[in-house]
């Protein structure tokens, strides 16, 4: 049980807090007591939803800020799923004068917003060429008062000075876009992100608040524009616009022929074969653990990764050569990135595509796969690959029903390397 699951079942229990919701549809808790146990940031950040204590999930709640030292927890609708993004992606290009703005260089929200701006994805997305940069960071709520869903029906929360933080706002000649950006890919968000400074700045400014989340990962940007059809209503947002970017690589398919020509099979490691079908989430776990080394539980709790997941993904990135696994000073199993994978990671970002992509068809079960797509023209079914998998010895894979599961692994990846070619 990782601390704050600790924590908060000790908060539970202490105060009645299940009882209090049930009886009065709500609790309100204080810093100050969150503090009794651990500090109230780390106690009350959960982005995704799968990151909420065991004691929320299994109860459905959820909690959100109403003051500057005050929460409260109910039966909120406190997140929405992404809808899946769109396919394909418009090809963009950091302006040649601009060295400092390369994929590998974008490690945090912030530079990542600069880069989109400098590559001219916010003046496409908004529509809008005299945007500029106006209000970022940390700075209070002020008042306002909302409805939200809750698990029996509509509650009204008012919030008082709570802190908000954007990470951006682009102000152009018609409206203000305030933006949330994550360096991390996951499948849901914490509303709040965009209610709040939506609420804040529409009565501030008398054009309208646009609400734009902007996910990067590995030169590709995902923006989503939401709109809240009832400024009073948390639960009124709704989806106007969803657009994706990719910087461009010029990689051809003669550069993926060359990696089958002259990258040498590897022999298979003694490691699970991988159950982890997105390429791009192992590379965003790679792109997080180049910052620092990471232990089970912070992957966990900081990515959108549930434990199962988390074993998975780190598994996958070791059966490529990506990722290490060992013990911090604590004692606790932390990851890492393995020689190789640091190498892989500070590349250029063509260098770096293709790189990742010959660690892939190092594996002779890919390596095949690819080679029959390029023959055929169109991805093998299940039993193609099926078959390949069984020639290709893969280590303590036996059961029928574990080689149909993995080979949907295999189609994931090799599809990845063929999304790379651009021409």
């Amino acid at each position: 049980m990782g601390m704050n699951d600790a924590a908060w079942e000790a908060l539970f229990d202490k105060y009645h807090i299940l009882d209090e919701v049930r009886r009065r549809g709500r609790f309100v808790i204080s810093a100050n007591q969150i503090k009794e146990l651990r500090e109230p940031r780390l106690m009350t950040k959960f982005d995704h939803k799968v990151n909420l204590p065991r004691v929320f999930s299994a109860n459905g709640l959820a909690v959100l800020p109403i003051t500057r030292g005050d929460y409260v927890i109910s039966s909120f609708e406190a997140y929405k799923d992404f809808e899946a993004p769109a396919a394909g992606a418009q090809r963009v290009s950091v302006p040649a004068h601009i060295q400092s703005l390369m994929p590998r260089f974008l490690v945090s929200e912030a530079i990542a917003l600069n880069c989109a701006n400098a590559c001219g994805i916010l003046a496409d997305f908004l529509e809008d060429e005299t945007l500029l940069p106006t209000v970022s960071g940390r700075m209070s709520s002020g008042g306002f008062g909302f409805e939200i869903d809750t698990a029996s029906g509509r509650q009204h929360i008012e919030v008082s000075n709570s802190q908000i933080e954007i990470d951006a706002a682009y102000e152009g000649a018609r409206a203000l876009s305030l933006f949330e950006a994550k360096r991390d890919l996951s499948d849901d968000f914490l509303i709040r992100q965009l209610y709040y400074p939506f609420r804040v700045w529409s009565g501030r400014v008398a054009k309208p608040v646009k609400t734009v989340f902007l996910i990067f990962s590995n030169g590709i940007f995902h923006l989503y524009q939401y709109q809240f059809d009832d400024p009073l209503y948390y639960n009124s947002l709704r989806l106007v616009k969803q657009k994706n970017y990719v910087i461009a690589t010029d990689i051809c398919r003669s550069d993926i022929e060359q990696i089958l020509k002259t990258v040498p099979v590897g022999q298979e490691p003694e490691l699970s074969f991988p159950q982890a079908n997105s390429m791009p989430r192992i590379v965003n776990l790679a792109e997080l653990l180049n910052e620092r080394p990471m232990t089970k539980q912070e992957i966990t709790s900081e990515y959108a990764f549930d434990e199962r997941q988390t074993n998975y993904y780190t598994d996958a990135g070791r059966y490529l050569g990506l990722i290490s696994k060992g013990r911090g000073e604590d004692g606790n199993i932390c990851f890492q990135l393995s020689p190789g994978g640091r190498c892989v990671m500070g590349l250029e970002y063509k260098a770096r595509q293709l790189a990742i992509a010959s660690c892939i068809l190092k594996h002779r079960a890919f390596r095949e796969t690819l080679k029959l797509y390029l023959r055929c023209g169109e991805m093998p079914d299940t039993p193609a690959i099926v078959k390949i998998m069984r020639d290709s010895r893969l280590y303590h894979v036996e059961a029928e029903s574990t080689y149909v599961r993995r080979a949907s692994t295999i189609a994931g990846w090799v599809n990845w390397i063929l999304n790379l070619i651009e021409k």
